[in-house]
This record gives structure tokens, C-alpha cells and sequence, in this order.
């Protein structure tokens, strides 16, 4: 039973993150990020100039957060169809592992024993 909870859960967890990445990753929210972040500056009470210097360099590292989440999904997909490429070309090897990303963690922890048997 606990263990049914626990997969649920993970499976979900894993979706919303997939979710997040993907929407972090998106151009479309990155200027709307940016957007934000220019209204927030020229609308900021901030009397001193360190609370505006404060400001900025907020909104510079949330937009950074956009940035290399972008940067990781590109890094991300290219890895995996160069992987996919050499798994797919070559004859001995298992179609299992072609899109890894797409299966649960405790189903690519399953898959490395079985790997890890095989070696032994």
C-alpha cells in the first residue's frame, strides 16, 4: 500500500517537474519574465540607490533561472538524441533504454541493476 502511495507520488512529482522544466524553458515565459521584471524596476519605491541596485541584480537572477533552464533543455534533448542515434545504429544493443527521459526514476533505477547484473 505504501509502496503504491509512494510510486503515485513520485510519478506525479515527476510530471510537475517535467512540467516546470518545460515551461521555464520556454522563450514566451522568459519575456514575460522579463517584462515583469522591467515593471518591477521602474515601479520600485526604492529610495536609495542600493535598494534599486538591490533590484536589479534581483531581477537579473531571476531571469538567469530562464536562461540556463533553456540552456539545460537544449544540452538536454541533443544528449539524448545523440544517445539514441548510437543505440539505434547499433544491433546488439536494447531499445529499452531509447528515451530514458520519458520512463520513472524507479524504472531507469530498475533498468541500471539489471545493467549492473549483466556486468558481473
Amino acid at each position: 500500500m505504501m509502496k503504491q502511495i509512494y510510486r503515485r507520488t513520485e510519478k506525479t512529482f515527476e510530471r510537475l517537474a517535467s512540467i516546470a522544466m518545460a515551461v521555464l524553458g520556454n522563450s514566451i515565459t522568459f519575456i514575460l519574465a522579463l517584462g515583469i521584471i522591467i515593471y518591477w524596476v521602474f515601479n520600485s519605491t526604492g529610495e536609495t540607490i542600493h535598494e534599486r541596485i538591490g533590484d536589479a541584480i534581483l531581477g537579473f537572477t531571476f531571469l538567469s533561472l530562464f536562461i540556463i533552464q533553456k540552456s539545460f533543455n537544449r544540452f538536454s534533448a541533443s544528449l539524448h538524441l545523440k544517445v539514441n542515434e548510437l543505440v539505434s545504429s547499433h544491433e546488439p544493443a536494447s531499445n529499452t533504454v531509447i528515451n530514458l527521459t520519458e520512463k520513472t526514476e524507479h524504472e531507469i533505477n530498475k533498468l541500471a541493476e539489471e545493467y549492473h547484473e549483466k556486468i558481473k
